[in-house]
């Protein structure tokens, strides 16, 4: 077994080797200029993002669990500058009042810390650097306090409320540009008028997003779009460049120049796109759109492909964290644990490129949960946490001329 003066132990619990990582100075000029603690003194916003990070990470259910939680390890508060563990009543009244733009400012504040260094680990595509991802992911609550999506429930029932969470990523460092959560019932291709991209750029999204005016507006300052188009569209056909049957195989069927039309303050206007049509290896068809007439059909099936890193990206959110209960019946304490679950994800991400692991996230999460208050030192844990013994084995009897006596 592991000895006591193993150098895998060092003098911190992990949560603590964790807060380390994040850029103290930093924290504390945004909590300052943006006086956030002076509206809230009885719970300082350091001790309310520790708290939070400590419920994330621990997987606590409620703000009980969470309180309860960080009393049982009063003989590690000091660690983390806390002379005791908030009182459940102090840490609901800071989800309450202090506005969640705070955390939502130091979390985009910790993605440009961390920029070069997340870009870097992560290969370039041969599609370019300048591809992005845009897509949401709808998240349940258990209260209407933000309207959810759906039929209202028939009979007694009551609806349930449900939050959506708009995220642009990068396709090369898998960093989000670009995030907003709203309500649930909130249409997504109303988000797209909020992204602030740049000329010779390329997005990425589904069929969720189609929205003409959007697209004529991005055609004229020359950013590129590929998308999918919906089944009941309406455009015209004005030149077919090839059309070919492909059996059983995969690849482009079909490509078209379509022109379709659309209104912009009642005047009009033509928009012209490539239309491929491509089926994948089990037959499905599919219909892209992009502006970009100049793209290759297999090049725009190709960069479709990509949008399935932030599905991914999504999944890994939704099962390593817990976003199924949440520790406030108020919107803005809902933000606030949203912002705080994407700043543990991040900090777990840059964790994992520093220990140079092959472990899964998942792994990686587990392990820190696991072994959050350990006093182990955290990259030997995500990097070795191999067994540090060798089992004594038992001496065997090789001589044939002693017989085992049976009984």
């Amino acid at each position: 077994m592991i000895s006591k003066d193993s150098n895998n132990y060092v003098g911190q619990p992990i949560f603590k080797q964790i807060l380390n990582v994040i850029p103290r100075e930093k924290f504390d000029l945004l909590a300052k200029t943006s006086k956030t603690d002076h509206y809230y003194k009885a719970f300082p916003a350091w001790k309310q993002l520790v708290s939070l990070l400590f419920g994330i990470f621990s997987r606590c259910d409620s703000m009980i669990e969470l309180c309860d939680g960080m009393l049982a390890m009063q003989g590690k508060l000091n660690h983390l500058g806390f002379e005791s563990s908030p009182a459940k009543s102090t840490a609901g009244d800071g989800l309450r009042k202090r506005d969640n733009e705070f955390f939502k400012s130091f979390y985009f504040l910790l993605i440009e810390h961390f920029k070069d260094f997340l870009s870097v680990s992560q290969p370039n595509s041969s599609l370019g650097k300048n591809l992005f991802i845009f897509d949401s992911s709808t998240i349940k609550l258990f209260s209407d306090i933000m309207k959810g999506v759906g039929r209202n429930p028939t009979g007694d029932g009551r609806k349930k409320g449900g939050l959506k969470v708009h995220m642009l990523i990068g396709a090369d460092s898998k960093t989000p540009e670009f995030v907003n959560i709203t309500e649930g019932k909130c249409h997504d291709r109303t988000q797209l008028h909020l992204l602030s991209l740049a000329p010779f750029s390329t997005i990425v999204f589904d069929r969720g997003y189609n929205d003409y005016k959007s697209f004529g507006f991005y055609t004229e300052r020359n950013i590129n779009f590929v998308g999918r188009l919906k089944t009941n569209a309406v455009y015209t056909v004005a030149e077919t460049i090839q059309s070919q049957s492909l059996g059983s195989k995969s690849g482009v069927l079909k490509e078209e120049i379509i022109l379709l039309s659309y209104k912009e303050n009642k005047e009009e206007k033509l928009l012209q796109l490539k239309k491929v049509t491509y089926q994948d290896e089990k037959g499905r068809i599919y219909e892209f759109i992009t502006n970009k007439l100049d793209y290759a059909g297999q090049q725009v099936a190709d960069i479709y492909k990509k949008r399935w890193t932030i599905e991914l990206l999504f999944k890994k959110l939704k099962q390593n964290f817990q976003l199924h209960y949440f520790y406030s019946d108020t919107e803005n304490g809902i933000k606030t644990q949203i912002w705080c679950t994407l700043i543990a994800h991040l900090l777990i991400t840059v964790l994992k490129i520093k220990a140079e692991t092959q472990k899964a996230f998942s792994t990686v999460a587990a392990l820190i949960r696991i072994h959050l208050i350990s006093n182990l030192e955290i990259f030997w844990v995500l990097k070795n946490c191999r067994r540090t013994y060798t089992k004594k084995k038992k001496p065997k009897n090789k001589d044939p001329n002693i017989q085992m006596t049976i009984f």
